[in-house]
Order: structure tokens, then sequence, then C-alpha cells
């Protein structure tokens, strides 16, 4: 792909376009679509049975996005108003309608900041993040998938739907944030759950479990139903707080730094909204910045526990050297969490 801003920018773009294509593919075809910049990322839950009923379930708000990937999504989405919803709603329904689509499905749409929508691909299955539509709608979609396919007729019309409060989820993988997001398998040494009211964990992990490197890093969702979406944000808040896994890396921490990051409090985001946000993280953390010498004080502590923990060993044999190490780290551990407050 190449984006292409100017009219002189064609030319060179179309040639190169071409040329690495015929390489890679023995084909040299090029098609041209528009640019939609800084667009956000929304999509439309279509449920339809096997005798044409066919609703939309509202939409979900999926730009958070890294490389492509979502990792949040929350429903409704904070810019669509129930003109908007109606009318990609009846647009997805419409194309649904047109392929004679049956079964859960989802229809996906770019939007400008115009507001205007345009069709990106339709997924012809439940999605991951269905669940913060059955928790505004007040729908079980898997329980539903299961009567369509059975032959039954949609138990409601469009005009039994309504949408309530609002529903936000994060996909918690096995990856390290702070080294490029490498992937983290390894044994769950720890497992901590939260709970309460609001708060929804779908997994299948457990203490003792060993995360493969052969599949997708994706451990659960993580989802929190509020009436509105600052209730949601901070029931989540506390969830995340309140998850721990232990053993592997995951991308907790950064869950828990964008809900308190102010353009997603403001819900200003787009489908490049968190590679900006990794890269301001990025260097905020770099040497450069002053943070060197906090490392650099970690670094001495730690080093300065392990030597006691050595010196213990000489008097005390093996067990008083882990017993003397580890009270060094928990000493340098509660340091650090009295400084973060």
């Amino acid at each position: 792909m190449r984006r292409v801003d100017t009219r002189q920018e064609l030319p060179s773009a179309f040639t190169a376009a071409q040329s690495e294509a015929l390489r890679a593919f023995g084909n040299s075809d090029v098609y041209i679509e528009k640019l939609i910049v800084q667009p956000r990322h929304i999509e439309i839950q279509v449920l339809g049975d096997e005798h044409g009923n066919l609703v939309y379930l509202g939409e979900r708000e999926c730009s958070v996005q890294r490389r492509h990937q979502k990792v949040i999504e929350e429903a409704p989405s904070a810019v669509v108003d129930a003109a908007m919803r109606q009318a990609m709603g009846e647009t997805a329904v419409a194309l649904a309608r047109a392929a004679g689509y049956s079964n859960a499905g989802t229809v996906e749409f770019l939007v400008d900041q115009d507001k205007k929508f345009y069709f990106l691909e339709m997924n012809t299955r439940l999605q991951v993040e269905h669940p913060v539509t059955e928790l505004v709608t007040g729908l079980d979609l898997v329980h539903l998938q299961i009567l369509i396919a059975a032959g039954a007729k949609l138990p409601f019309t469009q005009s039994d739907l309504q949408l309530r409060g609002h529903a936000i989820e994060v996909r918690i993988y096995a990856e390290d944030p702070d080294n490029n997001f490498f992937p983290s398998p390894g044994k769950i040494t720890r497992l901590l759950l939260p709970s309460g009211p609001g708060i929804r964990e779908d997994s299948g992990i457990y203490e003792g479990w060993t995360v493969p490197l052969d599949y997708d890093p994706m451990l659960a969702k993580l989802i929190a139903y509020a009436p509105t979406r600052e209730q949601a944000i901070r029931r989540l808040q506390r969830a995340l707080n309140e998850y721990f896994v232990g053993g592997i890396a995951s991308n907790l921490g950064l869950f828990r730094e964008i809900l308190e990051e102010n353009d997603f409090i403001a819900a200003k985001i787009d489908t490049g909204y968190l590679d900006r946000l990794i890269e301001n993280r990025r260097k905020a953390v770099s040497p450069l910045n002053g943070n060197g010498e906090r490392v650099a004080a970690i670094a001495a502590a730690l080093m300065q526990s392990t030597r006691n923990g050595k010196a213990s060993s000489t008097n005390n044999g093996v067990n008083g050297s882990h017993r003397s190490a580890g009270n060094g780290w928990k000493r340098v551990a509660r340091h650090e969490a009295l400084r973060e407050r």
C-alpha cells in the first residue's frame, strides 16, 4: 500500500506499488481507494434467522488497536447518536439480507471525522467482543445462535430492542508491552481474578497452567458494565487493579494506563490512538529523560540485597541466604510502591 496525499505523488506511488506487487505475487494489478484519515473503527452486530428475519443489535467501538488488532472494545460508541445508529444498522441489515445471511455476524465500518461511514468487511461469525453487546442488550448471542441453527425464528423484532448502559472490554494478552509486546509463554504461578458488580471475566486459564507459544496470546477478556461510560471506566479500573497474573508478563499495566489517559476518557480515539500512546510511553521511559537515575537506584538496591543474602549464607547456610535475599526484594518492592503512590 502507498499513501498518496497530492497529485504529484501519484505516478511514483503507482509505479512502486505495481512493481512490488508483481515481484511478490506475479500480478501488477493496482486499485485505488479513498484514504480515511484518523478513522474510528465501528462495527454493527447483526442477527438473522433462516426465515428471513434480520435485526441489528447496536454498535461496538473498536478503535483502540495495535497493528490493526483490536484490544479494547465498548458499546455503545461515544460518537454514534440515534440517527447514525439507525443508518449504520439498516445498512448492515441490507448488506446481510442481500447475501441471504443467517446466524450472528458483524458488519464493520470505518467512520471519518465528519461521521461518514464506509464499509470495511463483514465477519460471518461471533466475534471476541460480543460480550459488550450482550451486556447492553441483555441478549445471550450464543443461545440465539443455537436457536437459529435449530431452525427457530428470532423471538423479537427490531422495535423490541433497546440499549441500556455502557460496557467496555479489554483483551488480556500474554505479552510484554515494555519489550515491544514480545510474547510471554510460561507457567501461570499465581492468578487473582477480579469480581464485583458489573464485572465479567471470560477465560479458560487457571493457576498452574502453562501458556503455550503456538497460539494466539490472548488469556482472557475482562468486561465492565455500568449505567454510564464514566462509571464503566471506573469499574474496569478497579477490576484491573484486582487482576494479577504471576509467572508471565501481561498487558494489564498498559490497560491501567490507558484508562487514566485523558484522550481515552474523553473518547477522543481513532485507529492510530494506541500507536501514538505507545510511542509517547516509549519516550517517557527512555534513560535520556531522567528515568535512568531511578533505574540505576533500583538496580543498586537489588545488588545490595543480593550481597546481603550472600553474607547471610556464609553464616547461616542456604536457607539463611534465601530468607535474606527475599526480604531485600520485598523491601525494594515496598519502597517503589510507596514512591508510586
